[in-house]
């Protein structure tokens, strides 16, 4: 499908069917087009996580305003982003960089330091807010890549951010969670939302032209 052909076909789905389940393949695509989001000085700070696991996505409605779409879904994709910036991180990625470019390994020092000296100074909440900001652009693209495959998704940020990280033992990984998407089918019948007009702001109040 064209992409914004998907895009106007796309909305937050409000029912899904829980008895369709979407394909691996195509949840491997959705992940896929969420790796290859551009990052903040391609550090990548936040990982995903894929929940299939019925019981799991069960316990997660109980901390996210019971929202049931959570348990219908086929998949629940969480978004999780680095508690903060380390040296260690920030040198991990880039020794990954040089390595896979075939580079020296201190090609990129100089950087990493001006990073360091940009990051490590900050308050750990500054540093985990920036890092969030960039697994939301990763969702987009994730948003993006399933509704080209014509596969419906719900971002979600009503949740307890803290039971969830408890839910899924972040803490231990140093990541705390963003944002959630459930990844499924919809069950048109039920979905009250699901042949209303989209609504969005008109160009001309939404762009502004500066040649």
């Amino acid at each position: 499908m064209e992409l914004l052909e998907a895009f106007k076909w796309r909305y937050a789905t409000k029912k899904y069917d829980p008895a369709r389940k979407v394909d691996k393949t195509l949840i491997d695509k959705i992940v896929e087009a969420a790796r290859l989001a551009p990052t903040s000085s391609g550090l990548q700070p936040f990982e995903v996580f894929v929940i299939s696991n019925q019981e799991l996505k069960n316990k997660i409605v109980s901390v996210a305003f019971d929202q049931q779409i959570i348990a219908d879904c086929s998949h629940l994709i969480v978004f999780a982003a680095w508690d903060n910036y380390t040296a260690e991180r920030i040198d991990e990625i880039y020794a990954l960089t040089t390595t896979e470019r075939e580079q020296p390994a201190d090609r990129y020092n100089a950087y990493t330091d001006r990073l360091k000296s940009l990051y490590l100074p900050r308050p750990a909440e500054v540093n985990y807010t920036h890092a969030a900001e960039q697994a939301f652009i990763s969702l987009g693209f994730a948003i993006a890549e399933a509704a080209s495959l014509k596969v419906d998704t719900t971002p979600v940020g009503g949740f307890i951010n803290d039971e969830v990280d408890k839910l899924l033992h972040l803490e231990e990984k140093g990541l705390r969670s963003v944002v959630l998407l459930p990844v499924g089918y919809r069950e048109e019948a039920n979905d009250w939302l699901a042949n209303l007009k989209k609504v969005r702001n008109p160009r001309e109040k939404f762009v502004t032209e500066i040649a």
